[in-house]
């Protein structure tokens, strides 16, 4: 497909390119200037996936450019397509920043998936503003992982909101989903390992009971550098440990279960 054609419905600005999702034709617009969507994004979309069901409402917090939301929309359809009678899932996003909620909105418009995809422009620290209390059945976020100012590179104002806790910290990303969470309503996060303490006191501050953990190893044998965590408003306490997900199995090339995420 030519570049022109594959740009055919998407409202692209100057300095934005148009990658494929490998999921029911979707495609995201991004901008290298900005905070592009990682492995993380591609994990949490597949992990909270399990959480899913038919008719659910979704909020994913710290939306980006949209990824998670599109991204978890394109693998329903490619996977229930033939459900006629299954009620959609509706998904929502909620970003900071004005040039990135842009985007995800545009590109929910070019995958025409507008009427069960939109974002909302806003603060999450400012949540009972912009959504109704216990409203959602399943929150996502892909948080910034760094505390507050720590390894700052002088990177631009939006890598530095999306990598570090300047614009909301991890207290701040549990208190709006359990805000947002209907009880026994379910979040799920991608972080990482360094901050599982820090996680789980939060978690607990906010009554969002840990249900499901699983670490991310780059390759066999080495210490993992992502957690997904599910966890649930109002649940009861055990807590799941499943088997490690492993990236490559060799240099440059990724496992199979990897490889089954990317289509």
């Amino acid at each position: 497909m030519s570049e022109e054609a594959g740009a055919a419905g998407f409202d692209l600005h100057p300095g934005e390119r148009l990658d494929d999702l490998q999921r029911d034709g979707a495609r995201l617009i991004q901008n290298p200037s900005l905070f592009c969507f990682g492995m993380d994004a591609v994990l949490l979309a597949a992990f909270a996936e399990q959480a899913l069901r038919p008719g659910s409402r979704v909020l994913d917090l710290c939306s980006g450019n949209g990824i998670i939301p599109i991204l978890m929309d394109a693998r329903w359809q490619d996977r229930h397509r033939e459900e006629q009678d299954a009620p959609d899932p509706v998904f929502s996003g909620i970003e900071i920043n004005s040039i990135c909620a842009d985007m995800a909105a545009r590109s929910a418009a070019g995958n025409e998936q507008t009427g069960r995809v939109h974002f909302i422009e806003g603060d999450l620290c400012r949540i009972r503003e912009l959504v109704k209390p216990a409203s959602f059945d399943l929150v996502t976020v892909n948080p910034p992982y760094m505390i507050g100012g720590h390894g700052l590179t002088g990177e631009n104002e939006a890598l530095t909101a999306a990598r570090h806790e300047v614009l909301c910290s991890l207290e701040d990303v549990c208190a709006a989903a359990a805000y947002a969470l209907r009880p026994q309503g379910r979040l799920c996060m991608v972080h990482r390992p360094f901050r599982l303490a820090d996680i789980f006191r939060n978690l607990n501050t906010y009554g969002l009971e840990p249900k499901r953990m699983r670490l991310v190893h780059p390759m066999e044998g080495r210490e993992p550098n992502m957690v997904l965590i599910e966890a649930v408003r109002g649940g009861r306490p055990r807590l799941a440990v499943e088997k490690p997900l492993v990236i490559y199995e060799r240099p440059g090339v990724y496992t199979e279960e990897v490889r089954s995420l990317y289509g």
